[in-house]
């Protein structure tokens, strides 16, 4: 059986409302041939633009999670988004542990695993994001890192809840305008680390846990990267903010 890929990508801090629903608009349109059985495609747009999107996107064909949440339901959290107020609008993802939340906000690793553990406790599918910074590649401790961020993220999650549990490896010094992609040779390299701490926590089960390489893929790496054999889906930045563009990176990936 062919495996099903995963295309997904973050919005970040851009476009506003109008400019997310007419882009979720024409990628569902673009991307509705392609069956959903081989492919999951996922948007992490804006908290503004959450619900205006969630009413306006058809769920069958996109995906929509959230860049964050709290790990509480509600308290004297100004600021926060809680889990029961992204499932009032029909959000069942929540992306956790990206590297900015972690680098520029001071997340910690025990602050990611409250959040796994919230998100999966309220049968949201949780997408945790790790990877090692440049100086940490440089002091050759990426592997060492990764399991770390691995081993405390997922500290106490139960093998029954992995069925929505997704891991994102993207290398620090590979995310944003000055990122520089990993090989397909390092990436593979990496996504194997991750396999083989996965299923040191969760058995043979764990290799049923899809982990998606991100990090400025580009149509020109998008075939090498996904044609690792450990490499299950490819979390894109910039080159899939153009829905158009998007829908080439995925078709050229998926031939």
């Amino acid at each position: 059986m062919k495996r099903k890929v995963y295309f997904g990508t973050n919005l970040k801090m851009y476009k506003n409302i109008r400019e997310t629903t007419e882009y979720l608009k024409t990628l569902s349109g673009l991307t509705q041939d392609i069956s959903r059985d081989s492919m999951e495609l996922f948007v992490i747009p804006s908290y503004t633009s959450l619900n205006a999107a969630s009413q306006f996107t058809d769920s069958r064909f996109i995906t929509l999670g959230a860049q964050n949440m709290c790990w509480k339901e509600k308290g004297t959290f100004t600021g926060e988004i809680s889990p029961l107020m992204l499932q009032e609008i029909g959000i069942g993802l929540v992306m956790i542990g990206h590297s900015e939340r972690r680098h520029v906000f001071g997340e910690t690793d025990e602050e990611e695993n409250q959040k796994v553990a919230c998100a999966l406790n309220h049968g949201m599918t949780a997408l945790l994001c790790v990877g090692e910074t440049a100086k940490e590649k440089d002091y050759n401790i990426s592997d060492e890192v990764i399991r770390s961020q691995l081993k405390i993220g997922l500290y106490n999650i139960p093998v029954s809840q992995i069925s929505r549990l997704w891991i994102a490896y993207e290398p620090v010094w590979a995310i944003g305008e000055n990122g520089i992609p990993a090989s397909a040779a390092y990436a593979e390299e990496k996504h194997q680390t991750i396999k083989h701490c996965l299923t040191e926590l969760f058995g043979k089960t764990g290799n049923e846990i899809p982990v998606l390489y991100g990090g400025s893929v580009n149509p020109e790496n998008a075939v090498s990267l996904i044609s690792q054999p450990s490499v299950d889906g490819l979390f894109t930045g910039r080159s899939a903010w153009d829905a158009s563009s998007f829908n080439c990176l995925i078709r050229k990936a998926l031939t």
